[in-house]
């Protein structure tokens, strides 16, 4: 195992160092950084997220997940998050990767095994962790290889990519791919809403509307969401604001009440207390902070 964990980070860092390296993999990202992170904040989507070297926390509302080389994270869904990088150096680097995870390809293998109507428990989070097995990652690291043979990879990628998901819904959290396949489970269910949500976070939302669009109750759209993602509709749309407006001033550092406005605060000072409440800073500062951590990083 160790011989295998040598060779994907090692390839990882060579995808890394080589951005104009052909990736024929849609949805693959690779992280290489030799210093640790402040948190930053995104949307991410179903992944596996696999670290080689060094270690990583994800948080998701009040729930923190820490994982290390030989673990990973799996998202089931939309979730906006907030990831950081926690154990790098120059000697040690972090490195991981993120490996989409396809809606048609766990369907498909749960059909063809008759899953389909395995009675998971139903009740997890959003977000889970777990070790990797020899198998997972020795199937990562063919795929990793076949990067350097496209035509090869035309032929057998999408196998082993097939086998990724295979390993991953065989184990030890494999509840939690699987119900990214099952159109009835309680995450195909939120992850509906959640992209409802996505799509009109900058407007006044009414959770009747939403469940009504959902075809569940009330009560019922409000236990599912919260078991998956730790928070309510309403809380939800409110950490999409947030993730969008700090992005949108990333890039416009002085327009700060207009990009409240845009992301829809009617209130300036609202925005910038909500803003605080999420990020430890106002948006200002905030701005202030990750400029001077990027140089210093840089």
């Amino acid at each position: 195992m160790l011989t295998t964990m040598r060779e994907l980070a090692g390839r990882i860092a060579r995808l890394h160092a080589s951005p104009t390296h052909p990736v024929w993999l849609d949805g693959l990202r690779v992280n290489v950084s030799t210093t640790t992170s402040a948190g930053m904040g995104g949307l991410t989507r179903p992944v596996l997220a696999l670290v080689a070297q060094g270690a990583k926390q994800t948080t998701l509302a009040d729930r923190v997940y820490d994982y290390r080389a030989g673990q990973y994270l799996i998202a089931s869904l939309e979730l906006p998050v907030t990831g950081r990088i926690t154990r790098a150096s120059a000697a040690e680097p972090f490195i991981g990767l993120g490996l989409p995870l396809r809606r048609e390809v766990i369907t498909e293998l749960l059909l063809e095994t008759g899953g389909g109507s395995r009675a998971d428990d139903d009740a997890g989070s959003g977000i889970v962790t777990a070790d990797a097995d020899e198998e997972l990652l020795d199937a990562v690291v063919r795929l990793l290889r076949l990067l350097d043979r496209p035509a090869d990879f035309t032929v057998l990628g999408p196998g082993v990519e097939r086998e990724i998901h295979w390993h991953l819904m065989n184990g030890p959290r494999g509840a939690a791919v699987r119900r990214i396949g099952m159109e009835d489970s309680r995450v195909s269910l939120v992850g509906r809403a959640t992209q409802w949500i996505s799509r009109h976070f900058d407007r006044t939302i009414r959770i009747a509307d939403l469940a009504d669009e959902i075809g569940v109750s009330v009560a019922t759209l409000n236990r599912h969401f919260r078991a998956v993602t730790a928070m309510s509709p309403l809380q939800y749309q409110k950490q999409l604001r947030l993730q969008q407006a700090r992005l949108r001033l990333m890039a416009a550092p002085d327009d700060v009440a207009a990009v409240g406005y845009a992301v829809g605060y009617d209130s300036p000072s609202q925005f910038s207390r909500e803003y605080r409440r999420l990020f430890g800073e106002p948006p200002g500062r905030d701005m202030h902070r990750i400029q001077e951590y990027t140089e210093v990083g840089a």
